[in-house]
């Protein structure tokens, strides 16, 4: 069995180079999606993770046709749905998740159907679908380091206007702030940080990036400042510790990855329970008339 002090070796071993490109990948993929799925979890819309991680696959079918860049036609695609959905979404008698399943469930189908028009397809696009950890670039690195930076700046900038649109979108209205393009903003940037972790777990996991270390989040904090620290930590150290359980018992990276999340959510969640009955029990204790 591989100890974490052999995996730490390992990730020093010049002959294994794949294995901290792998940790640097997961690292970028969970930073950006901890701190975008808290304002994903704050508008509620959950499953727009997934959502987005179908849109752009009509992209990838159409880079793939061409001979072009796989992630670059993925995020024009998905930057394309998710302009398209703020702009259905400003109608009040349609809610956002519907839009949201419309557009995406189409561009889900169109991608499957530019898709089988190529032969030998399944095999070139299957690293996107089920993630490829070890196969992941320097230039793959270099580029999501750039994406994930440019997604924190923003998100920094705009937090204020962000955060206000997501809790009363009227309220938002009536000071003036321009609700289409901080949709049109949020829904990009999700965009972005899904392609991003397109190549760590696939098109089928990412939305556990998404949703489980800012639900995990949800449970232990109480301010959105503090939510938007502890998501993060969670989801890089959930991540390293799957990405050594997949070395070390030679498992699928991504599952386990997504496993390893799973099971630290179910302990904050048992924490959070047990710290919940003691308050009550403690409360209730000076409660009583001595």
């Amino acid at each position: 069995m591989i100890t974490p002090l052999d995996f730490l070796f390992d990730l020093f071993n010049p002959s294994l180079a794949f294995l901290p490109r792998a940790l640097a990948a997961v690292t970028l993929a969970s930073l950006v999606t901890g701190v975008v799925g808290c304002h994903v979890m704050m508008r509620g819309m959950v499953f727009i993770g997934d959502a987005v991680a179908h849109s752009v696959f009509p992209g990838l079918a159409v880079a793939f046709v061409i001979g072009g860049n796989l992630v670059f036609g993925g995020l024009i695609a998905g930057v394309i749905t998710a302009v398209l959905v703020a702009i259905f979404s400003q109608n009040q008698k349609l809610r956002e998740d519907s839009v949201i399943g419309i557009f995406f469930a189409g561009s889900f189908a169109l991608g499957i159907v530019i898709i089988s028009l190529a032969p030998g397809y399944s095999g070139s696009i299957q690293d996107f679908l089920f993630g490829s950890i070890v196969g992941v670039s320097r230039g793959d690195i270099a580029q999501a380091a750039a994406m994930s930076a440019g997604i924190l700046l923003l998100l920094w900038l705009f937090h204020r206007q962000l955060v206000t649109v997501s809790l009363d979108r009227e309220s938002a209205r009536a000071l003036g702030l321009p609700v289409l393009w901080l949709d049109i903003l949020l829904y990009v940037l999700v965009t972005i940080s899904v392609v991003i972790s397109l190549q760590t777990l696939g098109n089928v996991l990412v939305l556990a990036l998404i949703v489980v270390p800012a639900s995990a989040s949800r449970l232990a904090c109480r301010r959105l400042g503090t939510m938007m620290l502890f998501s993060p930590v969670f989801g890089v150290l959930c991540s390293t510790a799957g990405l050594y359980f997949s070395w070390a018992f030679n498992l699928p990276t991504g599952g386990t990855i997504v496993l390893t999340m799973v099971a630290a959510f179910v302990l904050v969640w048992v924490f959070t329970w047990m710290r919940q009955r003691v308050r009550h029990i403690s409360e209730t204790a000076r409660s009583l008339p001595v």
